[in-house]
């Protein structure tokens, strides 16, 4: 359950649209908004948004999230989306949630799930994904919140939309510190990367090497670094001037990735660091470790 949940306040005409690649799991992502209580409409034509809203508005009162998931199969309509979106849906607070994976792992999920591609017109399975990139790439522009599902499964992609709509906070921006290993990838969803690769790793202090940076010590031997303490007050500050540009221009979500070389030590600290100061600053922020466990 959210905080907003837990102190009894309920957000008022939340409406979110999923689009995005095929394969990347707009499936698994509206089957989360139902489980959180979001009136669900799949393959909706973007120029019936604004009569969907209105009939569910009539039915289930304004009160009622709506979630409609749109997809390449509606073609030329997604002009209509973005004028829809552009000129707001009157009574909701929108959100444009783009999802997005990198070719070869659409390609694997699609084979796999032994689907064509809608737009595959007889040729490749990548011919359609490119055709498909083409057509949303003004969409993914557009969006609000861009996850990318390439390095996640079915579970940790629905933490992520429970992390995103599970409350709705809508005045609050909610910020996610991600500890990452540079040596398994960038998050390439995140706003910000930070590298902790400057201080010193406690994988060759030999009593903090089993530990992670979510143990006192390890966290303590890390945020007494020299130029530890430095880096986290320039760059909270930094970040909360960015968090307050963010929520003038309407957007609620801003991802920060924490990186050292195996995410385990060094990135993890620093990132609950990160957070816990953010949540002191007033914003909804959270803490989750990518990599921890991996090595």
């Amino acid at each position: 359950m959210s905080e907003m949940e837990e102190d009894g306040q309920v957000g008022i005409g939340e409406l979110v649209v999923i689009t995005g690649m095929t394969g990347a799991g707009r499936s698994t992502a509206a089957k989360e908004l139902e489980d959180l209580g979001f009136f669900v409409i799949d393959n909706l034509p973007p120029s019936m948004l604004a009569e969907a809203v209105r009939i569910v508005d009539a039915g289930q009162g304004r009160s009622q999230r709506i979630g409609v998931v749109v997809d390449v199969r509606s073609g030329s309509f997604f002009q209509g989306l973005r004028s829809a979106l552009a000129h707001g849906v009157r009574g909701r607070n929108t959100t444009l949630v783009f999802l997005d994976a990198t070719d070869d792992v659409l390609v694997r999920r699609q084979e796999a799930a032994r689907r064509p591609h809608p737009l595959q017109e007889g040729g490749r399975l990548l011919d359609g994904l490119q055709r498909e990139r083409f057509v949303l790439a003004d969409l993914r522009s557009d969006a609000d919140l861009v996850i990318d599902t390439t390095n996640l499964n079915v579970h940790q992609l629905t933490d992520r939309i429970a992390e995103a709509f599970g409350t709705l906070a809508t005045t609050q921006l909610r910020v996610t510190t991600i500890s990452f290993g540079f040596k398994y990838g960038i998050p390439v969803d995140a706003d910000y990367v930070a590298d902790m690769r400057f201080l010193p790793n406690p994988h060759w202090v030999p009593e903090l090497r089993s530990h992670t940076g979510r143990d006192r010590d390890v966290s303590d031997y890390v945020l007494s670094r020299p130029g530890a303490q430095e880096f986290l007050d320039k760059y909270v500050d930094l970040l909360t001037g960015v968090a307050e540009g963010y929520l003038r221009e309407g957007k609620r979500f801003m991802r920060v990735a924490i990186g050292c070389t195996g995410g385990k030590h060094r990135s993890v600290a620093m990132s609950e660091e990160i957070a816990s100061r953010m949540q002191e600053l007033g914003y909804l922020a959270r803490a989750i470790h990518r990599d921890l466990g991996r090595e």
